[in-house]
C-alpha cells in the first residue's frame, strides 16, 4: 500500500503493468524522491493505482527526509512540498549565506531540524563548509511559495552561468522533453571563450540516430529565453545514470569534452 521509489521505477512499474496487464490498483501512497517528479508521469500512475504519486525532499545529511507533499487534494504538483514538523528553513543569498533572500525568491536552501546531522565524523573543515550559524547548505537553489511549498530549481553546482546569466539545467531539459523527437536529454555547461559557458544539451532521440537539431532548438526558442537555449545539441545513444536512474550530469559534460 505504500510505495517509496524514484521516477525511472515509477514509469518502469506503468509500463511493465501495462504490457503484462497486471493491475497496480492498492497502492494507496507513492513517494518519490531522488530527482524531479514529471507531472506527465503522475497522472498516468494515479490513474492505475487509484492512489497518490508525490514528491519528497531530502539528503543523506537530514536521515535523509526534509519535506514531503501533503498525500492529499492540496498537494502542489512540480514542488517538493511542506517541511516536515520540527524542520525549519531559510532562503539565502548563496554568496552571502548569512542574507535571506526576499520572500518568494530564489535562493540556497538552509534548513535546521531533528533530523539534520552535526558533521562529517572525522573532517571538520568540511563540517563546518556546510553550516552557517547552526544552519545547514543543502546546496540547492529554491523558492518558497505563499503558502510555504518548496520548489527545487536546481542544485547550485550545476548552474550554468552564459553571458552573466544563470541557467537552470532541470528547466532546460524540461523543456526539450516535450519535443517528440526527444527520448532523454541531459543539459551541461562547456566552457566558452565569449560567455562563460555554453549551454549543450545531450539529446537521445526517439528514433535512433536521427534528429533535426535545429528543428528542436526552433521548438526551444518558442518556449524559453533566448540565453537558456542550448547552443548545441549532441546526439547519443545513451545517457550515463546511476543505480537508481538518476542522469549523473557530471558525467555527460566529461564525456562531451573529451569529445
Amino acid at each position: 500500500t505504500f510505495l517509496p521509489l524514484v521516477p525511472p521505477i515509477a514509469d518502469r512499474l506503468l509500463a511493465a503493468a501495462r504490457e503484462r496487464g497486471v493491475s497496480l490498483s492498492g497502492t494507496e501512497v507513492a513517494i518519490s524522491g531522488a530527482m524531479a517528479l514529471p507531472h506527465e508521469l503522475v497522472v498516468p500512475f494515479e490513474e492505475a493505482t487509484g492512489g497518490y504519486l508525490v514528491e519528497g525532499y531530502g539528503l543523506s545529511e537530514c536521515s535523509p527526509v526534509l519535506m514531503a507533499n501533503p498525500v492529499a487534494e492540496n498537494r502542489v504538483p512540480g514542488t517538493v512540498g511542506l517541511p516536515l514538523p520540527g524542520t525549519e528553513c531559510r532562503v539565502v543569498d548563496p554568496d552571502d549565506p548569512a542574507a535571506d533572500v526576499e520572500p518568494g525568491g530564489r535562493g540556497e536552501l538552509l534548513v535546521r531540524g531533528p533530523q539534520v546531522f552535526s558533521g562529517y565524523y572525522g573532517k571538520p573543515e568540511e563540517t563546518e563548509s556546510v553550516f552557517v550559524d547552526g544552519w545547514f547548505r543543502t546546496g540547492d537553489i529554491v523558492t518558497i511559495d505563499a503558502s510555504g511549498f518548496v520548489r527545487i530549481v536546481d542544485r547550485i553546482k550545476e548552474l550554468i552561468i552564459t553571458g552573466g546569466f544563470n541557467v537552470a539545467p532541470t528547466e532546460v531539459e524540461s523543456v526539450l522533453r516535450q519535443h517528440p523527437a526527444v527520448a532523454d536529454v541531459a543539459v551541461v555547461g562547456l566552457p566558452s571563450d565569449h560567455s562563460g559557458e555554453d549551454v549543450v544539451a545531450a539529446v537521445v532521440p526517439t528514433t535512433p540516430g536521427q534528429l533535426d537539431a535545429e528543428q528542436v532548438r526552433a521548438f526551444a526558442r518558442g518556449i524559453l529565453t533566448p540565453y537558456k537555449v542550448p547552443k548545441r545539441i549532441v546526439l547519443v545513444e545513451e545517457l550515463p545514470t546511476s543505480l537508481i536512474g538518476k542522469v549523473l550530469r557530471r558525467q555527460v559534460r566529461e564525456q562531451l569534452l573529451r569529445d
